[in-house]
Protein backbone atom coordinates (compact mmCIF):
# COMPACT_ATOMS: atom_id res chain seq x y z
CA UNK A 1 0.00 0.00 0.00
CA UNK A 2 1.81 3.45 -1.02
CA UNK A 3 1.04 5.30 1.80
CA UNK A 4 1.10 3.04 4.76
CA UNK A 5 3.70 0.97 6.20
CA UNK A 6 2.90 -0.98 9.30
CA UNK A 7 6.30 -2.09 11.02
CA UNK A 8 6.41 -4.12 14.37
CA UNK A 9 9.37 -3.87 15.47
CA UNK A 10 11.92 -4.92 19.04
CA UNK A 11 15.19 -3.51 18.71
CA UNK A 12 18.38 -5.09 19.54
CA UNK A 13 16.93 -7.17 21.47
CA UNK A 14 14.92 -10.27 22.91
CA UNK A 15 13.32 -11.61 25.94
CA UNK A 16 15.27 -14.31 26.41
CA UNK A 17 17.42 -14.57 29.33
CA UNK A 18 19.52 -11.41 28.69
CA UNK A 19 19.17 -8.80 30.60
CA UNK A 20 18.11 -5.25 30.14
CA UNK A 21 19.68 -2.30 29.13
CA UNK A 22 21.67 -1.43 32.02
CA UNK A 23 23.79 -3.85 32.15
CA UNK A 24 22.25 -6.14 35.03
CA UNK A 25 23.67 -9.77 34.08
CA UNK A 26 22.66 -11.70 37.39
CA UNK A 27 20.66 -13.61 35.68
CA UNK A 28 23.09 -15.62 33.33
CA UNK A 29 26.92 -16.59 33.69
CA UNK A 30 29.56 -15.89 35.69
CA UNK A 31 27.70 -12.59 37.32
CA UNK A 32 24.42 -15.04 38.19
CA UNK A 33 26.81 -17.64 40.01
CA UNK A 34 28.97 -15.25 41.76
CA UNK A 35 25.80 -13.72 43.11
CA UNK A 36 24.29 -17.42 44.09
CA UNK A 37 27.80 -17.88 45.89
CA UNK A 38 27.37 -15.31 48.04
CA UNK A 39 23.92 -15.85 48.75
CA UNK A 40 25.07 -19.62 50.08
CA UNK A 41 27.36 -18.14 52.47
CA UNK A 42 24.78 -15.38 54.23
CA UNK A 43 22.17 -18.44 54.32
CA UNK A 44 24.53 -20.38 55.68
CA UNK A 45 25.42 -17.78 58.29
CA UNK A 46 22.05 -16.94 59.55
CA UNK A 47 20.80 -20.65 59.50
CA UNK A 48 23.42 -21.99 61.52
CA UNK A 49 23.05 -18.62 64.41
CA UNK A 50 19.19 -18.43 64.04
CA UNK A 51 19.44 -22.54 65.72
CA UNK A 52 21.62 -21.53 68.28
CA UNK A 53 19.49 -18.36 68.89
CA UNK A 54 16.30 -19.69 69.26
CA UNK A 55 17.91 -22.13 72.28
CA UNK A 56 19.26 -19.13 73.97
CA UNK A 57 15.96 -16.90 73.34
CA UNK A 58 13.86 -19.48 75.19
CA UNK A 59 16.54 -19.82 78.00
CA UNK A 60 16.40 -16.02 78.64
CA UNK A 61 13.23 -15.48 78.56
CA UNK A 62 13.72 -12.87 75.89
CA UNK A 63 11.34 -11.33 73.50
CA UNK A 64 14.09 -9.39 71.57
CA UNK A 65 15.69 -12.69 71.05
CA UNK A 66 12.99 -14.81 70.07
CA UNK A 67 11.89 -12.08 67.13
CA UNK A 68 15.18 -11.89 66.57
CA UNK A 69 15.13 -15.51 65.50
CA UNK A 70 12.01 -15.37 63.82
CA UNK A 71 13.06 -12.73 61.61
CA UNK A 72 16.37 -14.63 61.09
CA UNK A 73 14.03 -17.79 60.02
CA UNK A 74 12.02 -15.24 57.09
CA UNK A 75 16.02 -14.08 56.31
CA UNK A 76 16.69 -17.57 55.61
CA UNK A 77 13.45 -17.96 53.80
CA UNK A 78 13.52 -15.01 51.83
CA UNK A 79 17.24 -15.75 50.92
CA UNK A 80 15.83 -19.11 49.60
CA UNK A 81 13.59 -18.09 48.16
CA UNK A 82 15.69 -15.59 45.88
CA UNK A 83 17.91 -18.26 44.95
CA UNK A 84 14.82 -20.45 43.66
CA UNK A 85 13.52 -17.37 41.80
CA UNK A 86 17.30 -16.68 40.18
CA UNK A 87 17.00 -19.97 38.60
CA UNK A 88 13.51 -19.66 37.56
CA UNK A 89 14.42 -15.90 35.76
CA UNK A 90 17.01 -17.57 34.16
CA UNK A 91 14.75 -19.89 32.28
CA UNK A 92 14.74 -19.05 28.76
CA UNK A 93 11.38 -17.89 27.20
CA UNK A 94 9.22 -21.04 25.70
CA UNK A 95 5.52 -21.73 25.01
CA UNK A 96 3.08 -19.39 26.58
CA UNK A 97 5.50 -17.46 28.71
CA UNK A 98 6.70 -15.20 26.41
CA UNK A 99 9.03 -13.11 28.71
CA UNK A 100 10.04 -16.65 30.43
CA UNK A 101 9.90 -16.68 34.39
CA UNK A 102 11.48 -13.25 35.13
CA UNK A 103 8.68 -12.12 37.30
CA UNK A 104 9.69 -14.96 39.54
CA UNK A 105 12.16 -12.59 41.02
CA UNK A 106 9.40 -9.74 41.62
CA UNK A 107 6.98 -12.36 43.07
CA UNK A 108 9.83 -13.76 45.77
CA UNK A 109 10.23 -9.68 46.41
CA UNK A 110 6.39 -9.08 47.42
CA UNK A 111 6.14 -12.08 49.37
CA UNK A 112 9.67 -11.24 51.17
CA UNK A 113 7.54 -7.41 51.98
CA UNK A 114 4.53 -9.40 52.94
CA UNK A 115 6.29 -11.86 55.30
CA UNK A 116 8.05 -9.11 57.02
CA UNK A 117 4.52 -7.15 57.66
CA UNK A 118 2.48 -10.13 58.92
CA UNK A 119 5.71 -11.24 61.17
CA UNK A 120 5.64 -7.48 62.46
CA UNK A 121 1.88 -7.54 63.45
CA UNK A 122 2.79 -10.54 65.55
CA UNK A 123 5.50 -9.01 67.52
CA UNK A 124 3.91 -5.71 67.99
CA UNK A 125 0.98 -8.32 69.78
CA UNK A 126 3.62 -9.46 71.65
CA UNK A 127 5.84 -6.99 72.40
CA UNK A 128 2.64 -4.94 73.62
CA UNK A 129 1.47 -7.39 76.05
CA UNK A 130 5.13 -7.84 77.28
CA UNK A 131 5.20 -4.13 78.19
CA UNK A 132 1.81 -4.49 80.16
CA UNK A 133 3.26 -7.66 82.42
CA UNK A 134 6.86 -8.24 81.58
CA UNK A 135 8.58 -11.79 82.43
CA UNK A 136 11.85 -11.95 83.90
CA UNK A 137 14.83 -11.69 81.47
CA UNK A 138 18.40 -12.69 81.51
CA UNK A 139 19.92 -9.18 80.44
CA UNK A 140 23.34 -10.95 80.01
CA UNK A 141 22.55 -14.02 78.16
CA UNK A 142 20.39 -11.23 75.90
CA UNK A 143 23.68 -8.84 75.73
CA UNK A 144 26.23 -11.72 74.54
CA UNK A 145 23.97 -13.83 72.04
CA UNK A 146 22.79 -9.92 70.17
CA UNK A 147 26.33 -9.15 70.18
CA UNK A 148 27.80 -12.03 68.87
CA UNK A 149 24.55 -12.17 66.13
CA UNK A 150 25.82 -8.23 65.21
CA UNK A 151 28.97 -10.11 63.82
CA UNK A 152 26.81 -12.49 62.29
CA UNK A 153 24.44 -10.18 60.27
CA UNK A 154 27.73 -7.88 59.87
CA UNK A 155 29.33 -10.55 57.76
CA UNK A 156 25.69 -11.78 56.18
CA UNK A 157 24.91 -8.37 54.95
CA UNK A 158 28.59 -7.90 53.85
CA UNK A 159 27.82 -11.38 51.57
CA UNK A 160 24.71 -10.00 49.87
CA UNK A 161 26.30 -6.53 49.11
CA UNK A 162 28.50 -8.55 47.22
CA UNK A 163 25.60 -9.62 45.17
CA UNK A 164 23.25 -7.73 42.50
CA UNK A 165 21.17 -5.29 44.42
CA UNK A 166 19.97 -3.78 41.26
CA UNK A 167 17.38 -6.75 41.45
CA UNK A 168 14.40 -6.34 43.77
CA UNK A 169 14.58 -9.90 44.34
CA UNK A 170 17.77 -9.73 46.02
CA UNK A 171 17.11 -6.22 47.48
CA UNK A 172 14.55 -7.77 49.13
CA UNK A 173 16.55 -10.61 51.00
CA UNK A 174 18.80 -8.00 51.49
CA UNK A 175 16.55 -5.57 53.43
CA UNK A 176 15.85 -9.17 55.59
CA UNK A 177 18.91 -8.96 56.44
CA UNK A 178 20.25 -5.31 57.43
CA UNK A 179 16.58 -5.18 59.20
CA UNK A 180 17.89 -7.80 61.55
CA UNK A 181 21.36 -6.10 62.03
CA UNK A 182 19.72 -2.80 63.14
CA UNK A 183 17.05 -5.38 65.70
CA UNK A 184 20.18 -7.08 67.01
CA UNK A 185 21.83 -3.74 67.82
CA UNK A 186 18.33 -2.68 69.35
CA UNK A 187 18.52 -6.27 71.47
CA UNK A 188 22.16 -5.74 72.40
CA UNK A 189 21.04 -2.26 73.87
CA UNK A 190 18.06 -3.86 75.31
CA UNK A 191 20.05 -6.71 77.27
CA UNK A 192 22.52 -4.42 78.95
CA UNK A 193 19.74 -1.92 79.75
CA UNK A 194 18.24 -5.33 81.62
CA UNK A 195 21.50 -6.56 83.14
CA UNK A 196 22.79 -2.93 84.30
CA UNK A 197 19.05 -1.40 85.80
CA UNK A 198 16.99 -4.42 86.07
CA UNK A 199 14.29 -2.45 83.71
CA UNK A 200 12.86 -5.87 82.18
CA UNK A 201 10.54 -3.38 79.86
CA UNK A 202 13.68 -2.66 77.53
CA UNK A 203 13.27 -5.83 75.92
CA UNK A 204 10.06 -5.25 74.55
CA UNK A 205 10.77 -2.14 73.83
CA UNK A 206 13.87 -3.29 71.38
CA UNK A 207 11.00 -5.23 70.23
CA UNK A 208 8.82 -2.39 68.88
CA UNK A 209 11.84 -0.74 67.73
CA UNK A 210 12.41 -4.14 65.29
CA UNK A 211 8.87 -3.88 64.44
CA UNK A 212 9.22 -0.51 62.78
CA UNK A 213 12.51 -1.15 61.05
CA UNK A 214 10.40 -4.32 59.55
CA UNK A 215 7.45 -2.63 59.03
CA UNK A 216 9.34 0.27 56.73
CA UNK A 217 11.11 -2.66 54.69
CA UNK A 218 8.26 -4.61 53.83
CA UNK A 219 5.97 -1.48 52.97
CA UNK A 220 8.88 -0.70 50.70
CA UNK A 221 8.99 -4.15 48.75
CA UNK A 222 4.86 -4.91 48.86
CA UNK A 223 4.82 -1.17 46.86
CA UNK A 224 7.92 -1.56 44.63
CA UNK A 225 6.64 -4.93 43.65
CA UNK A 226 3.26 -3.80 43.24
CA UNK A 227 4.51 -1.50 41.33
CA UNK A 228 5.95 -3.80 38.36
CA UNK A 229 2.48 -6.06 38.51
CA UNK A 230 0.36 -3.43 38.09
CA UNK A 231 2.52 -2.37 34.79
CA UNK A 232 3.53 0.86 36.22
CA UNK A 233 6.37 3.23 34.33
CA UNK A 234 9.65 2.41 36.46
CA UNK A 235 10.47 5.35 38.84
CA UNK A 236 12.04 8.21 37.18
CA UNK A 237 10.32 8.01 33.86
CA UNK A 238 7.22 9.46 33.31
CA UNK A 239 5.41 8.20 30.08
CA UNK A 240 3.88 12.06 29.26
CA UNK A 241 7.39 13.47 29.56
CA UNK A 242 8.87 11.02 27.34
CA UNK A 243 5.79 11.01 24.45
CA UNK A 244 6.36 14.56 24.20
CA UNK A 245 9.96 14.71 24.22
CA UNK A 246 9.45 11.94 21.13
CA UNK A 247 6.81 13.69 19.24
CA UNK A 248 8.61 16.48 18.43
CA UNK A 249 11.30 14.24 16.14
CA UNK A 250 10.61 15.59 12.69
CA UNK A 251 8.20 14.26 10.69
CA UNK A 252 6.67 12.59 13.95
CA UNK A 253 2.66 13.39 13.96
CA UNK A 254 1.46 11.64 16.72
CA UNK A 255 2.17 9.19 19.24
CA UNK A 256 -0.86 7.27 21.33
CA UNK A 257 -1.23 3.95 22.78
CA UNK A 258 2.41 4.58 24.58
CA UNK A 259 2.88 2.02 27.86
CA UNK A 260 6.10 2.46 29.27
CA UNK A 261 6.81 -0.97 31.83
CA UNK A 262 8.86 -3.13 34.03
CA UNK A 263 9.41 -6.69 32.87
CA UNK A 264 11.40 -7.30 36.08
CA UNK A 265 13.39 -4.91 38.12
CA UNK A 266 16.06 -2.86 35.91
CA UNK A 267 14.35 -3.99 32.94
CA UNK A 268 12.05 -1.08 31.64
CA UNK A 269 9.86 -1.41 27.89
CA UNK A 270 8.31 0.88 25.73
CA UNK A 271 5.26 -0.02 23.01
CA UNK A 272 3.63 2.91 21.46
CA UNK A 273 1.44 3.85 18.15
CA UNK A 274 3.36 6.53 15.73
CA UNK A 275 2.05 8.22 13.20
CA UNK A 276 4.35 9.90 10.82
CA UNK A 277 3.67 12.56 8.20
CA UNK A 278 2.34 11.21 4.57
CA UNK A 279 5.80 10.60 2.77
CA UNK A 280 7.82 10.61 5.76
CA UNK A 281 10.47 7.68 5.89
CA UNK A 282 9.00 5.71 8.21
CA UNK A 283 12.16 3.19 9.11
CA UNK A 284 14.09 6.16 9.35
CA UNK A 285 11.94 7.72 11.93
CA UNK A 286 11.58 4.31 13.93
CA UNK A 287 15.03 4.16 14.20
CA UNK A 288 15.66 8.01 15.48
CA UNK A 289 12.85 7.12 18.03
CA UNK A 290 14.11 3.70 19.22
CA UNK A 291 17.73 5.47 19.63
CA UNK A 292 16.41 8.81 21.75
CA UNK A 293 14.43 5.82 24.43
CA UNK A 294 17.51 3.89 24.72
CA UNK A 295 19.73 7.04 25.09
CA UNK A 296 18.16 8.88 26.94
CA UNK A 297 16.13 6.57 28.88
CA UNK A 298 17.96 3.51 28.90
CA UNK A 299 15.25 1.65 27.40
CA UNK A 300 16.14 -1.03 24.57
CA UNK A 301 12.86 -2.93 24.88
CA UNK A 302 11.29 -0.47 22.01
CA UNK A 303 7.93 -2.17 20.08
CA UNK A 304 7.30 0.57 17.63
CA UNK A 305 4.05 0.09 15.05
CA UNK A 306 4.74 2.77 12.72
CA UNK A 307 2.26 4.09 10.34
CA UNK A 308 1.36 7.14 8.09
CA UNK A 309 -0.81 9.94 8.50
CA UNK A 310 -3.08 9.72 5.58
CA UNK A 311 -2.12 8.86 2.15
CA UNK A 312 0.73 10.85 0.55
CA UNK A 313 -0.61 13.89 -0.88
CA UNK A 314 -0.45 17.80 -0.37
CA UNK A 315 -0.51 19.58 3.19
CA UNK A 316 -3.87 20.37 2.93
CA UNK A 317 -5.08 17.00 3.02
CA UNK A 318 -2.77 16.20 6.19
CA UNK A 319 -5.13 18.54 7.88
CA UNK A 320 -8.09 16.87 6.46
CA UNK A 321 -6.78 13.43 7.86
CA UNK A 322 -5.98 14.77 11.07
CA UNK A 323 -9.45 17.05 11.41
CA UNK A 324 -11.17 14.19 10.50
CA UNK A 325 -9.38 11.31 12.87
CA UNK A 326 -9.81 13.60 15.38
CA UNK A 327 -13.47 13.89 14.91
CA UNK A 328 -14.39 10.73 14.22
CA UNK A 329 -11.51 9.09 17.14
CA UNK A 330 -8.69 7.20 16.17
CA UNK A 331 -8.72 5.43 12.91
CA UNK A 332 -6.24 3.13 13.83
CA UNK A 333 -7.11 2.39 16.81
CA UNK A 334 -10.56 0.60 17.67
CA UNK A 335 -9.59 1.28 21.72
CA UNK A 336 -7.14 3.49 22.34
CA UNK A 337 -5.60 3.68 25.88
CA UNK A 338 -4.29 6.87 27.34
CA UNK A 339 -3.82 10.26 25.72
CA UNK A 340 -2.98 11.27 22.14
CA UNK A 341 0.37 13.53 21.92
CA UNK A 342 0.40 15.82 18.57
CA UNK A 343 3.31 17.56 17.30
CA UNK A 344 2.91 20.92 16.22
CA UNK A 345 0.44 23.97 18.03
CA UNK A 346 -2.10 20.81 19.05
CA UNK A 347 -2.93 20.17 22.21
CA UNK A 348 -1.36 17.03 24.53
Amino acid sequence: MAGHHHEHDRHDHDHGPQKGGHGHGHSHGVAADADRRWLVSALVLITVFMAGEVVVGLAASSLALISDAAHMLTDAASIALALVAMRLAARPARGGYTYGLKRAEILSAQANGVTLLVLSAWLAYEAVTRLIDPPEVDGSLVLVTALVGIVVNLAATWCMSRANRSSLNVEGAFQHVVTDLYAFIATAIAGAVVMLTGFVQADAIASLVVVALMLRAGAGLVRDSARIFLEAAPAGIDPDTVADRLVTVPLVEEIHDLHIWEITSGEPALSAHILVAPGGDCHAVRRELQRQVREEYGITHATLQVDHLGEEGPQELLQITRASAAAAGDEHCADAHGPVHRSGPHPH
